[in-house]
């Protein structure tokens, strides 16, 4: 048995080399009779892919790995060829956003889900505001991967604020990935049913995908990134000011949130409460409302969310 190691130019040159889902890269397994892994140096962080097994496999399939490599140079210096990450994919029917890694069509199921996805694609920032269950994350989290792989961006960035930012994170264990993830993780549940586990933590450790809590995000510009802010109610006018604020060239920004559900104090006014009146004139940006009428999860969410409103009506 032998092994031999390739290194890679970067994450978006290794999904290109091994297909969605590492579906090019388990088709040339079969090919050739090889186990073949990516993985990345811990120290200079550059991405390597090994090929294992009896050698006259392996320069076969390393020979194979470079010529492709060639050919993936060759079309990328090629001008006005651009092409999308997922290589492999048939084309979107005319009414598809995005399909996942499990090849499910994601689509608009309500007209007024269409007019919000058509906002997004059509404008640089957009506040998606809504109860619950109406698809606002997961339609903006959908527009991001579509926006990535067209290359329209060169990543994505999403945030979340947390409530408790500030001295409370620091106590908890692990690094500051692990301090957020329990606050991040139905963001992580998105990306997960639309990329697949597997390419989502690859994407996140090359930062394709970076995750930024919001306390953290300043000081920072991102450009040519598609930035994404979920759970917006929690933020703070001047927490909301200073994200809006990160925006580069390039970029596009959807903020997202249930204004009907913000955990800050009664003394503090919500970011995404108060952004409507200081922006809703100025060019550019979008604001678009989904109701319950939008709710596509379980038929008792919906009916859940018309009782509060009624409850609350009655107060």
């Amino acid at each position: 048995m032998t092994t031999k190691r390739i290194k890679l130019e970067n994450s978006e040159q290794a999904v290109r080399l091994l297909g969605q889902q590492d579906a090019l890269l388990r088709q040339m397994e079969a090919d050739f009779g090889v186990e073949m892994f990516l993985h990345q140096e811990p120290r200079s962080g550059e991405l390597q892919l090994s090929i294992k097994g009896s050698p006259a496999r392996v320069e076969k399939a390393v020979k194979r790995v470079r010529q492709r490599l060639a050919e993936l140079r060759q079309t990328r210096d090629e001008p006005d060829r651009p092409e999308g990450i997922n290589l492999d994919a048939p084309p979107l029917p005319d009414d598809g956003l995005y399909r996942t890694a499990y090849g499910k069509i994601v689509r608009a199921r309500t007209l007024n889900q269409q007019t919000y996805v058509d906002a997004i694609l059509s404008h640089d920032m957009v506040f998606g505001i809504g109860p619950a269950g109406t698809g606002k994350t997961f339609l903006a989290v959908a527009c991001a991967l579509r926006a990535l792989e067209s290359r329209k961006v060169h990543r994505i960035i999403i945030s979340r604020p947390v409530v408790e930012a500030g001295e409370k994170l620091g106590f908890l264990p692990g690094d500051l990935l692990e301090k957020v993830s329990p606050y991040l993780k139905p963001l992580y549940d998105a990306f997960y049913a639309l990329l697949g586990p597997e390419r989502f933590r690859m994407w996140r450790d090359t930062e394709v995908i970076e995750i930024v809590p919001l306390a953290y995000m300043r000081g920072r510009t991102f450009e040519d990134a598609f930035i994404l802010l979920d759970e917006a109610q929690n933020t703070t006018p001047e927490q909301m000011k200073m994200f809006l604020t990160r925006m580069g060239n390039g970029s596009k920004v959807a903020v997202t949130g249930d204004v009907t559900q913000t955990d800050l104090s009664e003394k503090v006014t919500s970011g995404l409460v108060r952004i409507e009146g200081i922006l809703k004139n100025v060019p550019g940006v979008v604001f678009h409302r989904l109701t319950e009428e939008d709710v596509v999860r379980h038929p008792l969410v919906k009916r859940i969310i018309r009782a509060y409103d009624d409850w609350d009506k009655s107060q």
